[in-house]
């Protein structure tokens, strides 16, 4: 099957034994899922025993790639890593850019295995089909940004590529991640799985070229997909200028912007202190790129003013939304603070901005005193307060070390009511869009496998009006399960698995990515994927993860939302008076079960499964039926 793009090979790293070995990737698996989530995630439903302590040595961590990465695709070079989420207890798939990706590739492997649990502090060295493993003492209680330096000064080789975790990681923080340069493996703590493992780095080089099986094919579909990232009316004339900061204008004015832990969202306005001609040209210094990629949307701003002047970071929407909206930040120089920090501690900007937010309405409400605060006056827009938070929940010092675990925990001991605050689904908190007013956007947080992820099934229909595959209202709450399900297995296939940049298909690709993703993967390996196949894929991904999820407890019942979302409306800005009341969300989840084939219960069936060519999965969901 491995013509081009496939290495074909696994490097399986058990930390417990010290022991390393290459082995064949599965063929079947890579046949029927591509590579990237779908193939980490089947790996680990055959080999991670489902109800097993996320952070025990049972839990694998998988870097898998797909056969676009390490070639000359746009947009191209993303690793998945797939674990069992510290966070959740469900499946975790996090995607990250920049250089590492490509450069597994180069090392020779399609996916990366660790397993079991260092007795120490241990940081690999991955070169010619080597692994050493090396003492990480002298690293364990650096950040993320030193470990990387002094990792590749100690090597002589300034252009090994380094994936590490920082302190949040080494202190088990339920959200930390995993960094790469400046790029995060962010949400559902993947660093945390690293952490527990004693591993505190991974570094690698390769000099192998990524073989491609028909080169004139490949010419072709390299050209087809340029032409229409530059025919674009977003992608180069703004998004590659702007990054995703630039939306947020856009996402007040249709009121999906949230602000005040999901409060008042639409009555806020943020602009004058966080929208694009704030936050753009006055605090721009510089653009990076990830391999292979034109686009260059990682923007690098620099805080101009205040006791945070002369850090730097690249911020994106999320953060804006996490740090800046959900806390009320007045300053955006705060936002470039919170976002450095959060890259040096290895922590998911997302769900670290939500528990501080969380933290803050409690403290308002009166549940949190600010001696339970450990002296932190923490209100609203109180820049300081939110650093301290940050730092204290990097280091789990007094009350950080409730807030490390994320809001659904920390309201699990804080009680007094708080649950009615935590904004979360299946313990992973909101992303930073309204689900009130963008109902399909909703339904993917109540049911994508991972929880309240955006990157999962981005309802890029209501956000920015794309008709693809069709119009839609984004304030009605019918028709939404055939949607989601469409956006779900479309970004699972083209964004997760091939994989590539989800920003590129939302800005350029929408109405033809099928076609441009079966192209390109059929060009590289040589492989015969219609568009039609590519759904087929996705559609896989989400069963196999639901299976998982299954396993490992989770029912219908946690295919839900926030109380605030389904019982206080929206009361002002673009989406004024809408909400999720429990009828509609019912609604919303028969439909999407349907369309998925799956029962009313969110199980899947056994006629479903082997329609897709899942049968060997069938008798793990025996039991559940």
């Amino acid at each position: 099957m491995f013509k081009g793009g496939y290495t074909g090979k696994v490097l399986r790293i058990n930390l417990t034994e010290k022991r390393y070995t290459e082995e064949p990737l599965r063929e079947d698996v890579a046949a029927k899922y591509i590579g990237g989530a779908g193939v980490g995630i089947k790996y680990m439903l055959d080999e991670v025993p489902t109800k097993c302590d996320p952070l025990g040595p049972e839990n694998n961590l998988y870097f898998s790639l797909g056969p676009l990465c390490g070639t000359d695709a746009p947009a191209a070079s993303r690793v998945m890593i797939v674990t069992k989420s510290p966070l959740t207890g469900a499946v975790a798939k996090s995607s990250g850019g920049g250089h590492f990706p490509a450069e597994i590739k180069f090392a020779g492997y399609d996916m990366l295995i660790v397993e079991g649990q260092a007795e120490t502090p241990t940081w690999l060295w991955i070169k010619d089909g080597k692994v050493h493993f090396r003492e990480a003492n002298h690293l364990w209680g650096l950040n993320t940004f030193d470990t990387q330096q002094l990792i590749k000064d100690n090597l002589g080789d300034q252009n090994v590529r380094v994936a590490c975790i920082g302190q949040a990681g080494e202190n088990l923080s339920a959200f930390a991640s995993i960094i790469n340069e400046r790029h995060a493996s962010g949400r559902k703590g993947v660093g945390a799985v690293m952490g527990s493992k004693n591993l505190k780095a991974i570094a690698i080089r390769g000099e192998n070229e990524v073989p491609v099986a028909n080169k004139k094919a490949f010419k072709a579909a390299l050209k087809s997909m340029f032409e229409a990232m530059k025919a674009s009316e977003i992608l180069y004339p703004h998004f590659s200028k702007g990054g995703t900061p630039m939306i947020i204008d856009n996402m007040f004015e249709l009121g999906l912007f949230p602000t005040k832990n999901f409060e008042n969202t639409g009555e806020w306005d943020p602009l004058d202190y966080l929208g694009s001609e704030v936050g753009g040209e006055k605090f721009n210094i510089a653009r990076e790129f990830c391999y292979k990629c034109p686009v260059g949307c990682s923007q690098v701003k620099l805080a101009r003013e205040g006791p945070f002047k002369g850090m730097a970071s690249i911020p994106e929407f999320e953060t804006m939304y996490s740090f800046g909206g959900m806390t009320m930040m007045h300053s955006f120089n705060e936002v470039i603070a919170a976002d450095r920090l959060c890259d040096e501690y290895g922590m998911d900007t997302i769900s670290c901005g939500v528990t501080i937010a969380f933290a803050m309405e409690c403290y308002e409400k009166g549940i949190l005193s600010i001696d339970d605060l450990d002296g932190i006056d923490l209100k609203w827009s109180n820049a300081e307060a939110m650093i301290q938070m940050v730092h204290k929940i990097a280091h789990r010092d007094g009350i950080g070390d409730i807030l490390a675990d994320g809001v659904k925990k920390a309201a699990e001991r804080i009680g007094k009511g708080s649950e009615k605050y935590a904004m979360h689904v299946k313990g992973l908190e909101l992303a930073g869009y309204d689900p009130r007013g963008a109902k399909a956007h909703g339904l993917n947080y109540a049911t994508g496998y991972t929880g309240a992820d955006h990157c999962l099934g981005y309802a890029f229909q209501e956000m920015f009006s794309i008709p693809v595959p069709y119009p839609v209202n984004r304030l009605d709450y019918k028709g939404k399960g055939r949607l989601t399900k469409w956006n779900q297995d479309t970004r699972s296939a083209v964004c997760d698995c091939a994989p590539m940049c989800g920003f590129i298909l939302d800005m350029a690709l929408a109405d033809v990515c099928h076609k441009n993703t079966a192209d390109l993967v059929n060009a590289i390996a040589g492989a015969s994927y219609t568009p039609d196949d590519i759904m087929l894929c996705g559609e896989r991904v989400n069963n196999v993860a639901r299976i998982f999820n299954i396993r490992a407890g989770f029912t219908r019942d946690d295919d839900t939302f926030p109380e605030r979302i389904m019982t206080e409306a929206l009361k002002d800005g673009g989406a004024k008076g809408s909400i999720i009341p429990p009828e509609e969300r019912d609604y919303m989840l028969d439909e999407y079960f349907e369309d998925r084939g799956w029962t009313l219960a969110g199980v899947p069936t056994a006629e479903r499964l082997a329609s897709l060519g899942m049968e060997e999965d069938i008798a793990k969901l025996r039991d559940f039926a």
